[in-house]
Formats: C-alpha cells, sequence, structure tokens
C-alpha cells in the first residue's frame, strides 16, 4: 500500500517561499518518478514540477526559476522549494508518484494511473 502524505503548507504574502515536502511509504521508493500536481480554485489540474529515475527534471513554464523540487532519498522524501511566490500560485498541491513502472510517462503527466497523496494548501495573498 503506498502512501504519500504531504505537508509544507500556508499561506504567505507574494514575494515568499514556502517548502513542501511528501513522505512516501509502501512499495514507492522515493527514487522514482515522482512529482507535484496542483490544483486552483476553478481550474483543470496542472503538473507543476517531477522529478524523474534518473534525476531529470520538468517543470511548468509558470513555475520555471522559482521552484525547485528535489528528494532525499535517505528520508524518503520529495521536496519542493518554491520561491518568488505569486498568487497564481494559489491552490491546492498534491504529491505523486506513478502505480506502475519507474519512470515518468505519458500518462503519468496527464495525472493517469497515479498514487495520489491527501494535498497540501498553498495560499499566497498579493
Amino acid at each position: 500500500q503506498v502512501q504519500l502524505v504531504e505537508s509544507g503548507g500556508g499561506s504567505v504574502q507574494a514575494g515568499g517561499s514556502l517548502r513542501l515536502s511528501c513522505l512516501a511509504s509502501g512499495h514507492t521508493p522515493i527514487s522514482f518518478c515522482m512529482g507535484w500536481f496542483r490544483r486552483a480554485p476553478g481550474k483543470e489540474r496542472e503538473g507543476v514540477a517531477h522529478l524523474d529515475r534518473d534525476g531529470s527534471t520538468t517543470y511548468a513554464d509558470s513555475v520555471k526559476g522559482r521552484f525547485t523540487i528535489s528528494r532525499d532519498n535517505a528520508k524518503n522524501t520529495l521536496y519542493l522549494q518554491m520561491n518568488s511566490l505569486e498568487p497564481e500560485d494559489t491552490a491546492m498541491y498534491y504529491c505523486a508518484a506513478p502505480r506502475i513502472g519507474i519512470y515518468c510517462t505519458r500518462s503519468y503527466f496527464r495525472g493517469e494511473n497515479v498514487n495520489w497523496g491527501q494535498g497540501t494548501q498553498v495560499t499566497v495573498s498579493s
């Protein structure tokens, strides 16, 4: 049973920073493909940042240069460092890992066949 537990969300002013954490347990080694999605009110879910097994990263254009994804294998934890936060970053953020396979696939990037965490809320005020 895969479990993903996010933490680190909160309320900040524009320009501030937050670091999200995702503790993974069960049958999903942190070294496999994992990433972050978000869903803002009234908007569709979107991929934010992903870290593949080979260490390659993928970022949404809207967060490039501001967000950094990383992992600590020893702690089984995935991180998302978010700097220069904007009101448009306000959303529920979800940690994700593919249910099958170890690499980030097109299905995973679409949010299909994915294990999800419960989410952590990020609110950025102007």
